[in-house]
């Protein structure tokens, strides 16, 4: 496989009063990734937080859109169009209500699976042609409480099994970067 440079993308929403939320597990694996890499995020043009970095050998980026989940799409775009990279080269880290918490699972595209940052992302791009980790928080919430839900933090309880799960999707990420999408799929979909 060609060194070539890859984009981890974390989604999540700016501000300190989101930061430990369910919403912001994106942000809070690319915050791992970037740690565990030495990399330090820097503000850019397009509303986004971006640091580089290596791993083995291979270059690659780590981005948090500074846009609200909902609106990631135009920050995802623009880092796409400026560092001249394939969509197959990007991974997107979000949240989903759909699986358990601490549960990952990499898909190589798909749908929005009902995931409003997901599907501004597809839009921007005109495709659902990329590279997706997403993190299991857990549908735990009263009818009409959704977004009431994502925006809560994790509970003790479940603190221990996200913080393994964060660690995992960190080390799922970085062999993303070397190894790419199917070893990725095959070593962490379990």
């Amino acid at each position: 496989m060609p060194k070539s440079k890859r984009l981890i993308i974390g989604l999540g929403n700016p501000g300190p009063e989101y930061e430990r939320t369910r919403h912001n597990i994106g942000f809070q694996v690319a915050d791992a990734v970037a740690e565990k890499a030495r990399i330090t995020f820097t503000r850019e043009r397009g509303d986004v937080l971006l640091g580089w970095g290596r791993m083995r050998g291979y270059p690659f980026g780590v981005a948090k859109p500074q846009t609200f989940m909902n609106r990631s799409g135009r920050a995802v775009y623009t880092l796409v169009q400026r560092y001249g990279l394939e969509t197959q080269e990007m991974l997107v880290v979000v949240d989903d209500i759909n699986l358990p918490p601490g549960t990952i699972r990499i898909r190589p595209n798909g749908s929005a699976g009902g995931h409003n940052g997901l599907q501004d992302i597809i839009d921007s791009l005109s495709t659902a042609d990329f590279p997706r980790l997403r993190f299991g928080i857990g549908s735990n919430f009263s009818r009409g409480r959704q977004a009431d839900y994502v925006l809560s933090p994790f509970s003790e309880e479940e603190q221990p099994v996200v913080e393994e799960a964060r660690l995992r999707a960190r080390d799922a990420a970085l062999t993303f970067v070397s190894d790419g999408v199917v070893t990725t799929m095959n070593r962490f979909n379990k």
